[in-house]
């Protein structure tokens, strides 16, 4: 299983972003794809998850700004970002868990830089 993460960037205070995370290879349909963070200096955290039924779970400081979704057809989870203050700034990953085998899987990190 292969996750590839896109989306990330420089941004101002406020703005917006959309990050997208691909799953490729063998993808169980009951699964848990994620997206956590990890600022400089900091341990990497939950952001938000959503299951493959479609119900989602947020980190108490994104709530009401992020949103998580996903195209199972695709095996695409997405992360609508806005509202986006100078402590969202951090390496975004990306993760696909499923239940079935136990097994996590994670994507390379992408970037989200937020200016003030």
């Amino acid at each position: 299983v292969q996750l590839q993460a896109s989306g990330g960037g420089l941004v101002q205070t406020g703005g917006s972003l959309r990050l997208s995370c691909a799953a490729s290879g063998i993808i169980f349909s009951t699964n848990v794809m994620g997206w956590y963070r990890q600022a400089p200096g900091k341990q990497r955290e939950l952001v938000a998850t959503i299951t493959s039924g479609g119900i989602t779970n947020y980190a108490d400081s994104v709530k009401g700004r992020f949103g998580i979704s996903r195209d199972s057809a695709k095996n695409t989870a997405y992360l609508q970002m806005n509202s986006l203050k100078s402590e969202d700034t951090a390496v975004y990953y990306c993760n696909i868990f499923f239940p079935t085998t136990g097994r996590t899987y994670w994507g390379q990190g992408t970037l989200v830089t937020v200016s003030s």
